[in-house]
């Protein structure tokens, strides 16, 4: 060890910011992820799994900068590299068993300095390589040992005393994952009455049991554009495990066969039936640097981050929030510019876009249902969130409540919680009101017989200031009254 005598410094490379956590805006997210690069590339196939950070989505899902195939990839981004917000849970759906292609022999030379060699072919599965030196197959962990380079390509290392430490070129022989094999209906995903087996966004109902957590916002980047994927994520959002609800984040299609401009969007969106309660719409999609992604990636972590922001409560709507993006772009990369008329003009139509009005944000308030629907508790999104948290919240804080006597206590312990409860958010200005009612006129004697007791909520969230108008009007008088020197 060195002998140390003066002042030293010494530096740390700079760690990503610690995510701030919330569950109220839970997303669970599905898509296919570059599994071959996790720490076990079969363990994370139709199976939630949650995470806390950049490193540990990473070490259980790999990561990969090609988010077209990937598509898991842009919320692990969205989340922990652009918003920093946490946790996520994340369904993959890429079966590295199933979406598979065995890939040609490889001839790479080795660079002797290194004793390395490396094949450029994406998606390689460790197990399955075979290394040859000429004639002589070479052993793993004693001739060479494996690992992924940043850009995902496989790096074999010859130890020094193997086999091959004097090999020029290796023959390398090895499967890939396939995630063109991924077709939409592995998204939507089913049950195998055989099995037991619950596969794509069947998995929804696992988050509760597994994780503790409700889901609060269902998304699917990259396949939320399918009509077929879209009315399955609407479908899932309801009754999860009975009785808890989400809502769901879903992109307008902005291919060649979408909707490329901002006139097409209408007709599209009421052609392919997105127009649900419960969800939101987002056209197009958004690019950072050069990365880009679904807008429902971006959104759905920043909304995330909001509510983690406003003490978990989802109560704010995330229109005209900025979310720090380069541009929106159609699918093929093409730049859309829109102005505030043209925005508006998908407002109106229940479609959510962003526009760049000091820096780019998000602009629409609207569900998806919007105009068919304008019922505030469904045509604004805030309010529908808020409606949807308390009443998951009202379930799992009075779980502990049934199959308890239905007796007057247990009448004035729920009323009097809820009203506290209620009043306190009023007090924080979270809503304008919240009150609970045990009526008995909703309460005949024959449901109590039943064993049903019911309670009535009155919830008034705030609707969002979306139109702001200031009249200008010239007074004469003021005029006359300066030219007099303000003599009358």
């Amino acid at each position: 060890m060195a002998y140390n005598h003066g002042v030293r410094v010494l530096e740390q490379d700079t760690s990503l910011t610690t995510p701030i956590e919330g569950t109220a805006g839970l997303q669970v997210v599905f898509g296919t992820a570059p599994v071959n690069l996790a720490d076990d590339p079969y363990a994370a196939t139709n199976v939630p799994v949650i995470a806390y950070s950049y490193a540990e989505a990473v070490s259980q899902l790999g990561y990969s900068s090609d988010f077209k195939n990937y598509t898991l990839c842009q919320s692990i981004s969205a989340n922990f590299q652009v918003f920093s917000v946490a946790p996520v849970i994340f369904v993959n759906v890429l079966d590295p068993k199933k979406h598979i292609k065995a890939n040609d022999d490889a001839t790479v030379e080795v660079n002797a300095a290194y004793l390395q060699a490396t094949v450029e072919t994406a998606g390689i599965l460790m197990d399955t390589v075979k290394v040859m030196a000429g004639e002589t197959e070479l052993v793993e962990d004693t001739d060479y040992v494996m690992s992924f380079d940043d850009d995902g390509y496989l790096v074999i290392t010859l130890t020094s005393d193997g086999a091959g430490a004097s090999a020029t070129e290796l023959t390398v022989s090895s499967t890939s994952i396939d995630p063109t094999a991924v077709g939409y209906a592995d998204i939507v995903g089913g049950y195998d009455s055989s099995t037991g087996a619950e596969t794509g966004l069947e998995l929804i109902r696992q988050v509760y049991p597994k994780f503790g957590m409700t889901p609060g916002l269902i998304l699917a980047p990259g396949w939320s554009q399918y009509p077929t994927v879209a009315a399955a994520m609407n479908a899932k959002r309801t009754e999860i495990n009975g009785y808890f609800r989400a809502e769901a984040i879903l992109d307008m299609d902005c291919s060649a066969s979408g909707a490329t401009k901002y006139t097409d969007c209408n007709e599209w969106k009421n052609n392919n039936g997105y127009t649900y309660e419960g969800c939101v719409l987002l056209w197009p999609q958004v690019i950072i640097g050069d990365a880009q992604y679904a807008y429902s990636a971006i959104y759905g972590a920043a909304l995330a981050y909001q509510d983690a922001s406003n003490d978990d409560v989802p109560n704010l709507s995330p229109s005209n929030v900025s979310i720090g993006i380069s541009g929106v772009v159609t699918e093929d990369g093409t730049e859309v510019m829109l102005d505030q008329t043209q925005a508006n003009v998908l407002n109106g139509q229940g479609i959510v876009t962003a526009i760049n009005v000091n820096g780019w944000r998000i602009w629409g308030n609207n569900s998806a249902c919007y105009p068919s629907t304008t019922d505030p508790k469904e045509r604004w999104f805030n309010i529908r969130r808020f409606f949807t948290w308390w009443g998951n919240s009202f379930i799992l804080t009075y779980f502990q409540k049934v199959d308890d006597p239905a007796n007057y206590r247990l009448i004035e312990s729920i009323v009097d919680s809820e009203n506290i409860r209620g009043n306190a958010y009023v007090s924080q200005g979270k809503c304008a009101g919240i009150r609970v009612e045990y009526l008995e006129s909703e309460n005949p004697i024959t449901d109590i017989l039943d064993g049903k007791v019911q309670f009535h909520i009155y919830l008034a969230p705030y609707t969002p200031a979306e139109d702001i108008v200031a009249t200008l009007e010239f007074d004469p008088d003021m005029l006359e009254a300066a030219l007099s020197g303000g003599e009358s």
